[in-house]
């Protein structure tokens, strides 16, 4: 459509740009910036078996797929336990690949999600307790690091593993 003197009022409306087909999200610099801030304070031998205890102690109805893990009775028997620890370290180290893939989270989780989903067979609404938990857990270790600004960042990215961690639901 061409109005008098040439103006199209089709300059009004900008073509929209194609959003990366690979990428869930688009990260800004800052927001990079402050996950490898975040990311390099995190102690995954310490972070890791905490929040996986206090989700368990907290959230007991996720205890029904740790039946292997043995003693799960009470909340020093989880904090004390060497496989809740350990699978607590191995939770932290799936984080650490979605840190260093931040533009292709979901292919790099998608063997986790079929695992989680047709084998484990884990209610996807324990993904986001388990981010709840490891905000708190991140906010008490790192203190006064652990900026408003970082746990909104924080946030988006654990959203953006957890929806990863969905996809393979139905």
């Amino acid at each position: 459509l061409r109005c008098p003197g040439g103006f199209s009022l089709l300059n009004l409306f900008p073509k929209p740009t194609k959003p990366n087909p690979i990428a869930m999200v688009e990260w800004t610099a800052a927001e990079r910036a402050a996950i490898t801030a975040i990311w390099g304070k995190i102690k995954i031998d310490e972070i890791g078996p905490q929040a996986l205890a206090r989700l368990l102690i907290v959230y007991p109805w996720t205890q029904r797929y740790f039946g292997s893990f043995g003693n799960l009775s009470s909340s020093a028997a989880i904090l004390g336990n060497a496989k809740v620890a350990n699978h607590g370290k191995v939770v932290l180290g799936g984080l650490d690949r979605a840190v260093k893939n931040l533009d292709n989270i979901k292919d790099s989780f998608s063997a986790l999600s079929v695992l989680h989903s047709e084998k484990l067979h884990v209610d996807p609404d324990n993904f986001r307790l388990l981010g709840d938990i490891l905000t708190i857990v991140l906010a008490a270790q790192l203190g006064s690091f652990f900026t408003v600004e970082y746990q909104a960042t924080w946030h988006k990215f654990l959203d953006v593993v957890i929806s990863a961690l969905r996809r393979q639901y139905h």
